[in-house]
């Protein structure tokens, strides 16, 4: 029961639908997947989402303080009155309920649920299906994740609206950002861009381009962006609770795959607010994040330490076993020459005699052939009408001549060849000249008559490659 509380939880925070039983009954009709359910269900929602966000404050609405606290949402919250304190003013929701950890998504291992919501349908766009909505475009297939191939856009769109001069952000998906920034020991700024927002445009090119501005966040922080129409920037904009726009906010990675909130900007600001804001933030957070880089640093020497102590033992250790090791294998050494030599003296006399008995065998074999064949010819008959003078010649320039019935087959010949025993390979064909004919296999049947060889014949030897 608690999982599937949990997955209710999560499905609030992630959508901001408030309404328990309408959860239960999305998530049922999505057999309690939660990655798809909240995929389809923002995919559904995005564009009134959007507008929603979209839509500028007005004038006789008093703006938001910089150091304003956020409402307690699902993903991270802010304390209640007051600037709120580094350390007390994380409320976090745990990002990893099902399948594996939410909170760390590295390339080597893929989305997390969180970032899967948007996969399915952004995959599908890649490859033309646009879930129903028309397309102005169909975006490439590219070999990165949705999270990421949104972030990059929106650096993209940045460039081409306002320019290079800019928070470096980087063109990877939230959580990616956000290990980054824990790993690098630095608080990450988050800007949610509203497009559509009349003070969006301003605050860009005045404020977010500012070139001191830059500079300082990209000295002190990692910048990430998403702009609300795209799936995670809409998911972070339910998660922070945003009311207004524009919409900044410093985070920072907290235990157990948590999320601490840090401080919110929202509306128009100009620099020096916003610089100031950031540079409060980033005093408060100093002993923290100095904590945590020295806390890193004791590990690494401590790890460094053991493993140099490890390898010290290991050597002295190993220097021992390496003298006794030589000893003995120098003793085994001599065993195994000698043994060696014993074996291939046994081996060599061995293929000798081995040799010379398969020569006699092929010798003895070849002779008992060439006897065969040479009873299977019969006598020489005596000159005729009906015999036929055969000349053999050898590629050696050797010749032979012997007196054939007419009636023998080509065969014969062969056989003759043979019993002679006057070549040293077994492939070979007889041949004629003028015309040139070749008495091969095909031919081996017919006689000397009919092949065209009678009264008289004069044949060469012809080795075959």
């Amino acid at each position: 029961m608690g999982d599937v509380a949990d997955k209710i939880a999560y499905f609030q925070a992630i959508t901001g639908v408030e309404d328990a039983d309408l959860c239960t009954e999305i998530l049922a009709a999505h057999g309690w997947d939660l990655e798809l359910a909240i995929s389809v269900f923002t995919s559904q929602n995005h564009h009134p989402a959007t507008e929603y966000a979209s839509e500028p404050t007005t004038s006789d609405t008093p703006p938001t303080s910089t150091n304003q606290p956020p409402a307690e949402t699902g993903l991270v919250a802010g304390g209640s009155g007051g600037p709120p304190g580094l350390a007390w003013k994380i409320i976090t929701l745990p990002l990893s309920i099902i399948s594996g950890s939410l909170g760390l998504i590295s390339g080597a291992v893929g989305l997390g649920v969180w970032a899967a919501g948007g996969v399915l349908s952004y995959s599908l766009r890649m490859i033309g299906f646009n879930l129903g909505r028309n397309s102005e475009s169909s975006s490439p297939l590219v070999s990165v994740s949705a999270s990421a191939a949104e972030a990059m856009s929106f650096v993209d769109g940045f460039d081409r609206d306002f320019g290079s001069i800019r928070p470096s952000f980087i063109a990877e998906g939230f959580m990616d950002a956000l290990q980054r920034s824990r790993h690098e020991f630095k608080l990450l700024f988050v800007y949610l861009h509203s497009p559509e927002h009349p003070d969006t445009p301003m605050f860009c090119e005045r404020t977010l381009c500012n070139e001191a501005l830059v500079a300082f966040i990209n000295e002190n922080f990692v910048a990430w962006g998403g702009s609300i129409r795209a799936s995670e920037g809409f998911k972070m904009s339910n998660s922070l609770k945003a009311s207004r726009f524009p919409f900044c906010a410093v985070v920072m990675a907290a235990t157990n795959q948590r999320i601490a909130l840090l401080q919110l900007v929202e509306g128009p600001k100009s620099p020096d607010e916003l610089l100031t804001a950031l540079q409060r933030v980033l005093e408060e957070s100093a002993p923290v994040l100095v904590s945590a880089r020295l806390e890193a640093e004791e590990r690494r020497n401590n790890i460094r330490l053991r493993e140099e102590q490890d390898a010290a033992y290991h050597a002295a250790l190993e220097a021992d076993q390496a003298r006794e090791r030589q000893r003995q294998e120098e003793q085994e050494r001599q065993e195994r020459e000698a043994a060696e030599a014993e074996r291939k003296r046994k081996e060599e006399e061995e293929a000798r005699e081995r040799a010379a008995r398969e020569a006699a065998e092929r010798e003895a074999a070849l002779a008992k052939m060439r006897e065969e064949k040479l009873q299977s010819l019969g006598p020489e008959p005596a000159k005729g009408p009906d015999v036929t003078q055969v000349l053999v010649r050898f590629p050696t320039g050797e010749r032979k001549e012997r007196r054939f019935q007419c009636s023998t087959t080509i065969q014969s010949l062969y056989d003759y060849v043979d019993s002679l025993g006057c070549l040293e390979v077994e492939k070979y064909s007889l041949v004629s000249n003028f015309p040139r004919t070749v008495y091969g296999s095909e031919k081996l049947a017919l006689s000397l008559k009919d092949a065209g060889l009678h009264p008289q014949a004069s044949l060469f030897v012809e080795l075959n490659s």
